[in-house]
C-alpha cells in the first residue's frame, strides 16, 4: 500500500456516488490494522460544486471526481485490495485539502 494509491470503494451502500477511495496515509505507518482514506466522489453526484480549496477536482480515468475532504476516515486494511491507480501527482493540491480542513489556510 502507498500513499495516494486509489482503490475501488467496497460499500456497496456508497459507492455509486464515490467510486473510489483514496489512501492518504504515509507509509511509515504501514504497521497499523486501518489506513486514512478520502472518498472520490463523482462530480456529477455532488451539483458540479467543488470548493477549490477543500474539495478540488482531479481527473482520473475519464471521470471528473473531487477529493472529499471532510470525509475522510480510517478504514481497515484488509478492506483495501490491490490499487488500481494513483494520484501522487495531485499531491500538493491533497495535502493542501488537508491542510485547509485543519487549519483553515
Amino acid at each position: 500500500m502507498a500513499q495516494f494509491d486509489v482503490y475501488p470503494n467496497p460499500s456497496t451502500a456508497t459507492k455509486k456516488h464515490m467510486p473510489y477511495l483514496l489512501d492518504i496515509q504515509n507509509n511509515f505507518l504501514s504497521d497499523l490494522a486501518t489506513r486514512i482514506v478520502i472518498p472520490l466522489g463523482l462530480k456529477t453526484s455532488f451539483n458540479n460544486q467543488a470548493m477549490a480549496r477543500l474539495t478540488p477536482e482531479v481527473s482520473y480515468e475519464g471521470e471528473q471526481l473531487l477529493i472529499l475532504t471532510p470525509q475522510m476516515a480510517s478504514v481497515p486494511h484488509s478492506i483495501l485490495k490491490e490499487p488500481i491507480g494513483s494520484l501522487s501527482h495531485f499531491r500538493d493540491e491533497i495535502i493542501h485539502s488537508l491542510d485547509f480542513a485543519v487549519s483553515g489556510i
